[in-house]
């Protein structure tokens, strides 16, 4: 083992007993990930990195199963389009080793909960939710968004309106415990994250189309 990988291990071990502040995540992170981080998804990279170092802060957090799809399935669709693609895999593990999460565990807790909740009515989901979920559930934008997430893929919200959909959400919220208001800014700041990721994709793909052409006039 090199001497560099030696002192991260034992920088590693050393935090992993203490609670790691944001600068320490930050600097976990870029040892485990030394490549360039595209412009576009800077930022979702940094605020994802801040916000799992609080959530490990928190003694009433628990790393649930809606926390768990939550954090796969809107990294997954925030980091679309990311290039090399083959980064991703280890995108993601340093993201949560860097801030004392586990990705492996992480993914598979996610894949098993997706498949539990596949193709189910939004009764027979909110009857599993209830189920699954303890009464003390922690109340983050992750857990918000996976909660979402696997409403949406109900089988009977396919062929419902927008205002049908925010109504059942509403209501399965509510029936949770959650708070409403919480829950709707979290999802629609996601939606609209998404919706803004997409027009920044666009532009830079026209943008590299009209260079190449002003490349090949010349």
């Amino acid at each position: 083992m090199s001497q560099h990988a030696l002192t991260l291990l034992r920088f590693t071990y050393k935090k992993l007993k203490e609670k790691l502040t944001v600068s320490d995540s930050k600097k976990l992170f870029h040892e485990q990930f030394p490549y360039v981080i595209p412009g576009l998804y800077k930022r979702i990279v940094d605020e994802m990195l801040v916000e799992l170092n609080l959530l490990n802060h928190q003694n009433e957090f628990t790393q649930d199963y809606l926390f768990c799809v939550g954090l796969t399935e809107t990294f997954k669709e925030l980091m679309k389009g990311y290039k090399p693609n083959k980064h991703l895999n280890l995108l993601f593990k340093s993201l949560c080793s860097s801030t004392n999460f586990e990705a492996k565990e992480i993914k598979e807790i996610s894949q098993k909960s997706q498949e539990e909740f596949k193709d189910k009515s939004s009764k027979d989901l909110l009857n599993l939710l209830k189920e699954k979920s303890n009464s003390k559930l922690y109340p983050s934008r992750i857990l918000n968004l996976g909660m979402y997430i696997l409403i949406s893929n109900s089988q009977d919200l396919k062929e419902k309106s927008e205002s049908e959909i925010h109504k059942i959400i509403s209501d399965i919220v509510k029936k949770l415990g959650l708070s409403i208001n919480k829950a709707e800014k979290d999802i629609g700041i996601y939606k609209s994250t998404l919706s803004k990721m997409e027009q920044a994709k666009e532009l830079i793909e026209e943008l590299r189309i009209k260079d190449k052409k002003k490349e090949q006039k010349q």
